[in-house]
């Protein structure tokens, strides 16, 4: 039919193209008069306009052709080599320098011909980007620069910044650039009389987060990397500043409708949340401050585990964990190890970890960690979090009696952030546990041991509580922490006092610790193509109090300690899910 309507057309034009030849030799004879010759020129340029709107018509009729059946004339800037796919005809595009990598395949299937052509062919509807639209990582990406690379049918983008770091103590803590809050140096000691001054870039961070949809499923992998691993190097500060890089966060996580699932290492569901329940960094309270290890008496630690969230509501979330667990009996930080009873030392680095061995401490089932969440808006979260851990060791002396002793211990954390008015939140999370020492930075042991053998657990709870406040390109910051550690006294089966606080106890035995500071942290410039710079800066005041202060020696110690920082923060950011 197509090809029957080019021939009619084609004939047309034949005819109407001689027509001019054939009037002009009828017309050659001389004119009778001038209006003869007036109405010849009138029917030339007649048959001039129908012949135009002949050809355009034919043109038409090409081009309408050609897009049925999927061929299509090199243009220039086209390769000549052709092709088949299936039953049509295709050319492939030449590539121009810049164009060596492409999000669509190099060659695009040809779309089918119909048999009659619809009438919508003529004035086709817009065509909606390609994909999946509920995976905006598989649309068209708004704008000339994207802030995310597409990987597959997942967008990737990079996570980090680059620190340097001044820290300066009065004392000489030998605690690098974080603080070991449990062995501020006494006065009267020779690292007490000594300040510390030191650079670093150890803070700086690397990693990637990834998104995506999969049938209605968003799954999130994060990875985070900074560098304050133990060096194998012992010239890091003469020769070679190798600072060696150290996992922080590698997880994944997979939400569909009200349920979540995560699993890898992540910061622990016991850690404070500024909204929900999730576990990304952002979403987290941790303070605002440039000291690595945050604050004392915060609760938190960065371990494997795997949990399962239920969002009954945008407002309502519930979660339950399971994490690595640990018999840890002090060592860790700074925080100060008990003391044995003589039948049992052999139990310090075998059952017990005394921050001394890894993942070499047996254990009865994972640390259980369950918690609410309420976000009615965006201006307030509230949370109740509770854990269970369970110990167990054996008597090494008897092993045939297979004396066991196995205790049962949690804890309960509470947390508050509202925005009082624009700009202004209080915090406060708080803490009381059973044997949960090691969730306050290990400045507390989870247990101590009597002379039969058996395990005591040993109460301690902490708090944070502040204010953050945003102003222009100012954000300012102000908290309190603090930690308590309870006296476990036992006596030993020669009536020696041995276990956590005791009279007697070495002043590293610490009763409470406790940290006011203060800081700013300014954005001075920022771009969302090539990221941010910051001046950041604390003030922090630490002080610790030992159970027992022997005659002469002083009640407590303190330290004053000065941060201040430049950052780059890489551009980057996920399109809206």
């Amino acid at each position: 039919m197509k090809a029957t309507r080019l021939h009619l057309i084609t004939w047309s034009l034949t005819v109407l193209l001689a027509a001019p030849a054939t009037l002009a030799g009828q017309n050659a004879a001389p004119a009778s008069n001038d209006a003869d010759v007036i109405a010849l020129k009138q029917q030339l340029a007649e048959q001039q306009k129908q012949i135009d709107m002949l050809k355009l018509a034919l043109e038409d009729q090409k081009r309408l052709i050609e897009r049925v059946t999927g061929s299509t004339p090199l243009q220039p800037g086209m390769a000549a080599t052709a092709g088949t796919q299936g039953n049509q005809d295709f050319t492939l595009p030449s590539k121009k320098l810049g164009q060596v990598a492409s999000a669509t395949p190099v060659i695009p299937a040809a779309p089918a011909a119909p048999a009659v052509v619809p009438p919508s062919i003529l004035n086709p509807p817009p065509q909606a980007p390609s994909g999946n639209a509920a995976n905006p990582c598989e649309a068209v990406p708004d704008g000339q620069a994207p802030a995310f690379f597409r990987l597959g049918s997942t967008c990737l983008v990079p996570v980090g910044f680059m620190d340097a770091t001044l820290v300066w103590r009065d004392k000489n803590a030998n605690s690098q650039i974080g603080s070991n809050f449990g062995s501020v140096p006494y006065n009267n000691t020779v690292n007490g009389k000594l300040s510390e001054f030191r650079f670093s870039p150890q803070n700086s961070r690397i990693g990637f987060r990834f998104d995506g949809d999969w049938k209605g499923t968003h799954f999130i992998g994060y990875n985070e990397f900074d560098f304050l691993g133990t060096s194998g190097s012992n010239a890091i500060t003469v020769t070679n500043g190798a600072f060696v890089p150290r996992l922080r966060l590698y997880w994944v996580d997979v939400r569909k409708d009200k349920l979540e699932f995560l699993a890898g290492q992540s910061w622990s569901m016991l850690t404070p949340n500024r909204r929900g329940i999730s576990a990304l960094p952002g979403d987290l309270f941790y303070s605002q401050v440039m000291d690595v290890n945050y604050m004392a008496g915060l609760t938190w630690t960065r371990q494997p585990g795997m949990r399962v969230l239920y969002h009954p509501s945008n407002t309502v979330t519930f979660g339950f964990s399971a994490e690595n667990p640990d018999q840890y009996i002090g060592g860790s930080a700074g925080g100060s190890t008990i003391v044995l009873p003589t039948a049992f030392s052999s139990l310090s680095g075998t059952q017990l970890d005394a921050a001394n061995i890894n993942l070499g401490v047996p254990t009865v089932h994972p640390d259980f960690i369950a918690k609410i969440a309420f976000d009615p808006t965006s201006r307030f979260h509230g949370e109740v979090a509770g854990i269970e851990r369970t110990f167990r060791i054996i008597n090494p002396n008897n092993l045939a009696l297979g004396q066991t002793s196995t205790k049962a211990g949690g804890g309960v954390q509470v947390g508050l952030n509202g925005e009082i008015f624009k700009g202004f939140r209080l915090i406060s999370t708080n803490y009381w546990s059973d044997g949960g020492g090691r969730y306050l930075f290990g400045q507390a042991p989870d247990a101590a041991v009597t002379a039969q053998g058996n395990l005591s657990l040993i109460h301690s709870g902490g708090t944070v509580d502040g204010f953050e406040a945003t102003y222009g390109k100012w954000l300012i910051f102000g908290y309190y922490g603090g930690i308590y550690v309870g006296r476990d006294t036992i006596i030993d089966t020669n009536g020696a006092k041995v276990g956590y606080g005791y009279v007697g106890s070495a002043n590293s035995q610490n009763k409470a610790i406790q940290e006011a500071t203060f800081g700013f942290n300014e954005t001075f410039w920022r771009n969302p193509r090539y990221g941010a710079i910051n001046l950041i800066g604390q003030y922090e005041y630490l002080t610790r109090d030992p159970w027992y202060i022997a005659t002469g020696a002083p009640k407590n110690t303190h330290d004053n300690t000065i941060y201040f920082d430049i950052r780059y923060t890489l551009p980057g950011s996920m399109p809206p899910f």
